[in-house]
């Protein structure tokens, strides 16, 4: 089905491209509506512009890990220094398939996402870029992702990206292909399912650029303290805790602060998208009043910011970070018995506070005593395991409740899972290394890594069983669901 269907899209496809005659059409090209007013209309003198903001940053560290880009949309009079150390951080010697670009609206309130299926090409000066148009057009079988002309016709934030990648890529190769997508709701549900579409694309075969300039309009050293407790909240790769901060900032009476971060929404596609494999960090930070403090009244904020991919399966827990938790698996044991809400000890390292879920198993004399997880990635790795140390003394159905008197006797086991990964292909499945998890509809369900150790099943007869005996879904009903998967470190 997925064939057909593929098929039949690659054919509307060609058709929109034919004219009655059955000719080819002329390609559609996306004019540079900003050249001349963001950036230098002259290809000559844009191309000396760019290479010149590029070159202050020749010496930064190029990365094969990079997953996404956050930059600034101004004219590059103000923010083009800022924006040029984002883009010096890309390792051009990389094939990439694909490039994302993700923008807000500054024209037209969409409530959702447009992205560009009409134009084959986006044009500045310096030449055309290719619109991966296939992709576009599938991002649409999504209700969220509309085409919606006037959101891209006078936009500037995408555009004005794109001379830094023309430059960029132009010694050694084409600028990939872009696909060009502006965001713009403040609906969490709507926001959290546009996420959901692109995440199968945040993969390494593409990159991400997504275009936010800051704080707008404050004074020059409102600007400054703004914009750090904003960057700080994106570095920390959590959406809730960057929501919060440009809620806090909203309500901080800075005089003249419209919005902390135009691209906010796009931000928190990305954030979402990510889980704690990934790292962000901070390259740069100007506003317009390090460049020309002919106001120092009213300014706007930059930041550049890189997002790191981390190895496979980089998760790690240290021999120590595993006592701590076993400690806490037992403490909120012994809380539950003697009445009393659960500890939460400290100090606590950044894998301990990590969101991901865990399962803890109780043993008594070599024979299972409790066994309750929480498969997810919503609350912090410490949280879950007092709370799932509890829950399998007290709440496995299976057995009578933990008594004092046996405390001596039980042996804690946690198994706490990696972030999870989707895959597209059973071929990036193995078996005994990776648990699976499956989610079709509102229906889902999971296989640890160690069940295969239990089974004498292969890897199609364990992805099936997980489907018809925990999601539901029957036996083939993998096939055409979400597959993702994770590692479980047992201790």
């Amino acid at each position: 089905m997925k064939v057909f269907l593929k098929t039949i899209l690659l054919i509307l496809t060609t058709m929109m491209m034919m004219n009655c005659s059955g000719k080819t059409a002329e390609p559609v090209v996306r004019l540079a509506t900003q050249a001349g007013r963001f950036y230098e209309s002259d290809p000559l003198v844009l191309s000396r512009e760019v290479d010149s903001l590029l070159e202050r940053h020749a010496s930064k560290e190029r990365y094969k890990n990079l997953a996404a880009l956050i930059v600034p949309h101004a004219g590059y009079y103000f923010s083009g220094n800022v924006a040029a150390a984002a883009y010096m951080s890309i390792d051009t010697s990389k094939q990439y398939k694909r490039i994302f670009l993700l923008g807000p609206s500054h024209h037209e309130w969409l409530d959702g996402a447009s992205v560009n299926t009409e134009a084959d090409y986006y044009a500045t000066p310096l030449g055309n870029v290719k619109v991966d148009h296939e992709t576009a057009v599938k991002l649409t079988t999504d209700s969220l992702f509309t085409y919606q002309p006037k959101a891209h016709d006078r936009e500037h934030c995408l555009e004005v990206q794109l001379p830094f990648l023309q430059r960029l890529f132009t010694i050694t190769k084409e600028v990939p292909p872009i696909v060009p997508i502006v965001i713009s709701t403040n609906n969490y549900e709507k926001l959290k399912q546009i996420a959901e579409a692109l995440k199968p694309y945040f993969t390494d075969d593409n990159l991400f650029v997504i275009s936010s300039d800051f704080s707008h309009y404050p004074s020059y050293e409102d600007a400054y303290e703004v914009d750090a407790r904003t960057g700080k909240a994106v570095e920390s790769g959590d959406v809730e805790q960057f929501i919060a901060t440009i809620e806090a900032n909203a309500r901080s009476g800075k005089r003249n602060l419209v919005t902390s971060a135009c691209g906010e929404f796009p931000i928190i596609t990305l954030l979402l998208m990510m889980d704690s494999s990934y790292q962000v960090k901070h390259l740069l930070y100007q506003n317009s009043g390090d460049i020309d403090d002919h106001d120092l009244n009213r300014v706007v904020g930059y930041h550049a910011f890189v997002v790191l991919r981390g190895e496979e399966n980089g998760f790690s827990l240290n021999d120590d970070e595993k006592q701590i938790l076993k400690e806490i698996a037992l403490t909120s044991i012994k809380d539950s018995l003697d009445g009393k809400p659960i500890s939460h000890l400290s100090p606590l390292t950044s894998h301990l506070i990590s969101k991901c879920g865990a399962f803890v198993s109780l043993h008594k004399h070599g024979r299972l005593r409790g066994c309750i997880g929480h498969f997810g990635e919503d609350y912090p790795l410490h949280e879950i395991v007092a709370e799932m140390g509890r829950a399998a003394a007290f709440e496995d159905p299976r057995f009578m409740p933990v008594t004092h008197d046996e405390l001596d006797d039980i042996d804690i086991e946690i198994s706490v899972l990696t972030p999870m990964r989707r895959i597209q292909s059973l071929d990036e499945f193995q078996l005994h290394k990776h648990g699976i998890y499956i989610r079709k509809g509102h229906r889902s369900g999971t296989f640890l890594p160690q069940v295969a150790d239990e089974v004498n099943w292969t890897k199609e007869e364990f992805v099936s069983h997980c489907a018809q005996d925990k999601a539901g879904i029957g036996w083939d009903g993998w096939k055409d669901a979400e597959l993702y998967v994770y590692e479980a470190i047992v201790f």
